[in-house]
């Protein structure tokens, strides 16, 4: 004859132990997983933030670069003036322009009476946020027909630039100046393509290879005729 008793089944101590050490290991892994994915994440925008002002900058030289104004004579040179690379003198800018140019990238809107032909000079000026190297700016004039000194607008771009080199190519060489104003300007009309050149500062970007930027320049050239109109 079978004697029925009143056993409960349980868990014994020692499947209690390993199912809470099996618990502990799962919780590390995943701990450490996660805290690997914030210090990714971390690093990541990092890398963007410090590269997002620099693929701005190059934006907008693309821009510019590409829409600039063919330089002519006559009376319409106050909307299509000179182009000047290297030691720009540009009225109204301070610090050290490397280029001064007319390009035809000006936003139409009905608040703003002038067309879409602005005058823009990009220069470094001493940094102001007390890291190295220099600040990069943007200036922009609009109303080039002004009768007095016309309103310049500064345009920051980023910071921490040791220098920033501007060159024409003229179909031979790489000219570290260009100026179609000039008297004694033997090149007249636009370079052929433009080369930019940013170093930055820092110890690691000393010895590091400049970020260069080079735009094919597609224009009319300019003639020595000045053009009239005859009435009929």
């Amino acid at each position: 004859m079978k004697i029925k008793t009143n056993r409960q089944n349980g868990f014994t101590l020692i499947e209690m132990i390993l199912a809470v050490g099996v618990a502990a290991i799962v919780l590390i892994t995943i701990n450490a997983v996660l805290f690997t994915a914030l210090r990714l994440r971390g690093a990541t925008e990092d890398v963007v933030d410090a590269t997002a002002p620099l693929d701005q900058t190059l934006t907008f030289l693309r821009r510019d670069l590409q829409c600039v104004v063919t330089p002519t004579n006559g009376t319409s040179k106050f909307l299509s003036g000179s182009f000047k690379l290297g030691n720009v003198n540009s009225p109204g800018v301070s610090g050290d322009v490397g280029i001064e140019m007319y390009t035809a990238t000006g936003a139409l809107s009905s608040s703003m009476p002038w067309g879409d032909i602005q005058r823009v000079t990009y220069e470094l000026k001493t940094g102001t946020a007390g890291g190295a190297g220099q600040d990069l700016y943007r200036t922009v004039t609009r109303n080039l027909l002004a009768a007095t000194t016309p309103q310049v607008d500064d345009q920051f771009l980023m910071g921490g630039v040791a220098s920033i080199k501007f060159s024409g190519y003229d179909g031979a060489s790489w000219n570290p100046t260009w100026d179609t104003s000039s008297a004694t300007a033997v090149n007249t009309n636009l370079p052929l393509a433009i080369k930019v050149e940013i170093q930055m500062s820092g110890i690691n970007n000393a010895t590091a290879d400049p970020v260069t930027l080079v735009v094919p320049i597609d224009s009319v050239a300019r003639t020595n005729m000045v053009l009239t109109t005859t009435g009929t």
